[in-house]
């Protein structure tokens, strides 16, 4: 019920901010008589774990996916995204970021999950699901007209994570899934250097006691960040190909009261990955 009542919260906020941010747009007062433009863009590339390790339940391993748990390597990334710019200020934006690492080891040390006991020398697969989709609104601070735009806002992150331990037998398995929204604080920079080549910046993150954020009795803290560099040129008339460099880090760690896993309920998960990816945008109001 409350992973419920989480989401029923997440989409009223996130109702209301489009809903706001249209009905800004659409004001007389602050119009631009500019239509509304719309573009659609796509990366894909490869996922580099730097540092990431994982520990459900006080007593328990406090596991690295890296030395450990296969994560040595490189993984598929990509994500979708389709914004909405209103006059030339105000900027929507819906996100979908898939991320699935899959990997299977046979274990060096004895792991204990959720007190779920993996004994040295058994083969395990490991599914670490952490897919989130988001929802963000700027406002660009620069005057309409500039090569330079500076935007800052806020963003609504849903996660939803499914993460899992299986023998490779499958008589030992643990699952712990978590669902809920996460507030974040936006920020972008972008600048023409001519009609046809760019250079930007983009932010997404907070860090905070998450029981003062999402409304939980759960003694948890948490942070993220979400930060990537760009490099972009228009290949065609409503066409632009970029190269990206993203960093993604965060985790978060306490005890919650709501949980699906067989512990105690207590997690401490902390991650930094390096995302390099070639991506392309359709601005179908350049037509």
């Amino acid at each position: 019920m409350k992973a419920l009542a989480h989401i029923y919260s997440a989409v009223i906020l996130a109702v209301t901010l489009v809903w706001g941010t249209v009905a800004n747009a659409a004001d007389p007062e602050n119009s631009n008589d500019s239509p509304v433009a719309t573009r659609f863009a796509a990366e894909i590339g490869m996922l580099v774990p730097v540092y990431h390790r994982i520990q459900f339940s006080e007593g328990n391993t406090y596991f690295n996916y890296v030395k450990e748990g296969g994560q040595d390597n490189a993984f598929l990334f990509f994500r979708l995204s389709a914004e909405a710019i209103i006059g030339e200020r105000h900027t929507v934006i819906a996100l979908y970021q898939p991320l699935q690492l899959k990997s299977s080891v046979v274990l060096n040390d004895d792991l204990n999950v959720d007190n779920v006991l993996f004994s040295e020398g058994t083969p395990v697969d490991l599914k670490y699901g952490f897919d989130f989709y988001r929802l963000s609104y700027m406002y660009n601070v620069i005057s309409p007209g500039s090569k330079t735009e500076l935007s800052l806002g806020a963003s609504l992150q849903l996660r939803n994570a499914v993460i899992t331990f299986t023998s490779a037998d499958g008589s030992l398995r643990t699952t712990n899934r978590d669902m809920g929204p996460v507030p974040l604080l936006k920020v972008r920079f972008r600048h023409h250097f001519n009609t046809n080549t760019w250079i930007g910046a983009e932010m997404d993150g907070i860090w905070a006691p998450i029981k003062y954020i999402n409304g939980s009795n759960s003694d948890v803290e948490g942070a993220i960040i979400d930060l990537n560099v760009s490099v972009g040129h228009r290949l065609a008339r409503s066409l632009d190909g970029f190269i990206n460099v993203r960093y993604l880090a965060g985790g978060a760690e306490g005890t919650s009261s709501d949980t699906t896993g067989a512990g105690d309920g207590y997690t401490r998960n902390w991650l930094q990955f390096l995302i390099f990816s070639l991506g392309f945008s359709w601005s179908p109001s350049d037509l």
